[in-house]
């Protein structure tokens, strides 16, 4: 059994904080299962885009699975977010600062 969205976002944001890192809530979805997409911004200042990975590969697992997507900058972001809310607007969106996103987040290859 997986944890609500909620508690998995509060759960990131403190052990971001515990490490030193940063994190910031976007964007507040539904409380027990939005999808969750996490941006992480490493002091480059480049930025990556982690959604949920795809049903087939994150259901052999109990944890959440992330999926990296195509992030160019902010305003494809954006987009991304705009299409994703015509489509389900129950989402989650999580910024944090870290050089290894990898860390905090189980990252599967697409």
């Amino acid at each position: 059994m997986r944890i609500t969205s909620e508690l998995f976002v509060a759960q990131l944001s403190r052990r971001l904080f515990a490490a030193g890192e940063f994190a910031a809530v976007l964007r507040r979805g539904a409380d027990a299962a939005g999808a969750i997409f996490v941006i992480a911004r490493p002091r480059s200042g480049a930025v990556r885009l982690f959604g949920p990975a795809v049903q087939s590969l994150s259901s052999e697992s109990a944890s959440r699975l992330f999926m990296e997507e195509s992030a160019g900058d902010d305003a494809a972001i954006d987009q991304r977010f705009e299409r994703e809310a015509r489509f389900d607007p129950d989402f989650w969106v999580i910024e944090i600062e870290t050089d290894r996103p990898e860390d905090f987040i189980d990252i599967v290859d697409g």
